[in-house]
């Protein structure tokens, strides 16, 4: 639910260019609407030290509920925000700072629902609940991406530019009542209370851990490298090129895109639990590697703007990203020991999706204004896997290990 209210941005950008900036939808206003995108991942480093903070002192659930919170509150705001015919220049800034509030609020939400999924479950079944973290962000994409699809069916598209965008943002408030009831009745985990039982939780949680676990965070950031510009490329941005650059109608992009997120949230289950019987590092290895050799095919068969081409290629993603996603949560959680391991991990992790992942729409978009090749763009993907198939090669296997 949070990752729905996180998401709906990036499947809105065409009507939010339209809305927000004075170019319309133009080049420019849609370069402008991805730069907004990427401003909010800014906040992540931010909302990492905070929420890391309060989520390895005083709890991860405390810490989890206001995140959530804050989410829904920034959706629902941006909903109903002026336009730029509206209030002028102040539209974009204020949506710039919605943005940065919403980037905050789910850097605190990936570190704690993985540290706290991982450690409710058993030693045999951690890349198995450590997978729901992923179905759970992949469900977001899919929800928002039906949500916004479902939505433009009951309006004309004069009627989606005036008003009708602005639907699956007020649908935020929702989500996040939804979410904060499930949570007010969530407990901590047995690992953090036995922690704090003992009088082992420290009181500066962030300094213990870069005192401590500078080389696993080193190896954190960059083995989300891939995984995050995967998300972010083709999850989020190939969407518009779809529509821009290939020339694909609106109907076969959503529903093409549904399908594969459909794949994806399945397939991310059975692989977590694969990776509890064969290990996290061969399947880490054929996601990664699946990356470094299919991004140019896939963007080829995109290009051809075939409808099977789009099917197709959206469930090759889904394959290759489910293969990663399964055993990502669990592989990176069991880096770190229980007293620092929500704020070790989100460092690793959100620098990683800050730096590379919010800017993959953005830079795919000014690589193929500065080259007019629609094809050069799969070289992000494909650049970022090889810097992930390395780290994973150099990482220890710990689906065996305990739980530090």
């Amino acid at each position: 639910m949070e990752q729905y209210d996180n998401l709906v941005y990036a499947y809105s950008t065409v009507y939010l260019s339209a809305a927000f900036f004075s170019g319309g939808g133009s080049l420019s206003s849609l370069l402008s609407t991805f730069a907004v995108f990427a401003v909010g991942f800014l906040a992540r480093p931010v909302g990492t030290v905070v929420f890391g903070h309060i989520g390895d002192k005083v709890g991860r659930r405390p810490a989890l509920l206001m995140s959530v919170l804050l989410m829904g509150s920034a959706t629902v705001l941006i909903g109903l925000l002026p336009g730029y015919h509206t209030i002028g220049v102040a539209a974009p800034i204020l949506l710039v700072l919605l943005r940065l509030f919403q980037g905050f609020a789910v850097a605190g939400e990936w570190a704690g629902s993985a540290a706290m999924l991982v450690e409710f479950a058993t030693s045999r079944t951690r890349g198995r609940y450590g997978s729901l973290n992923q179905v759970s962000t992949a469900a977001g994409f899919l929800v928002a991406a039906a949500v916004v699809a479902l939505n433009s069916l009951f309006w004309t598209e004069d009627g989606m530019q005036s008003f009708g965008w602005r639907v699956p943002f007020l649908i935020g408030a929702v989500t996040a009542l939804v979410a904060l009831l499930l949570r007010l009745g969530l407990e901590d985990t047995p690992a953090f209370q036995q922690q704090q039982d003992a009088g082992a939780t420290s009181g500066s949680p962030l300094k213990l851990a870069f005192h401590t676990q500078k080389a696993s965070m080193a190896r954190g950031f960059f083995f989300t490298v891939s995984w995050t510009v995967a998300y972010f490329f083709f999850l989020t941005y190939l969407p518009t090129h779809l529509r821009k650059e290939v020339g694909l109608s609106s109907g076969v992009v959503e529903a093409s895109n549904i399908v594969g997120l459909i794949v994806l949230t399945a397939a991310i289950f059975f692989f977590g639990v694969l990776s509890d019987r064969i290990g996290r590092k061969p399947l880490l290895l054929i996601g990664s590697g699946g990356f470094v050799v299919l991004s140019f095919p896939v963007m080829w068969l995109f290009s051809t703007g075939s409808v099977a081409g789009a099917y197709l290629g959206q469930i090759l993603i889904a394959l290759v990203l489910a293969a990663f996603s399964g055993p990502g949560p669990a592989a990176l959680a069991e880096l770190f020991p229980t007293n620092v391991r929500y704020s070790a991990l989100g460092i690793g992790y959100n620098f990683s999706v800050m730096a590379f992942g919010g800017t993959a729409g953005f830079i795919a978009t000014a690589l193929i204004d500065a080259t007019g090749n629609a094809l050069v763009v799969a070289a992000l993907p494909t650049a970022a896997a090889v810097i992930t198939f390395v780290t994973v090669c150099l990482m220890p296997e710990t689906y065996r290990s305990e739980l530090k």
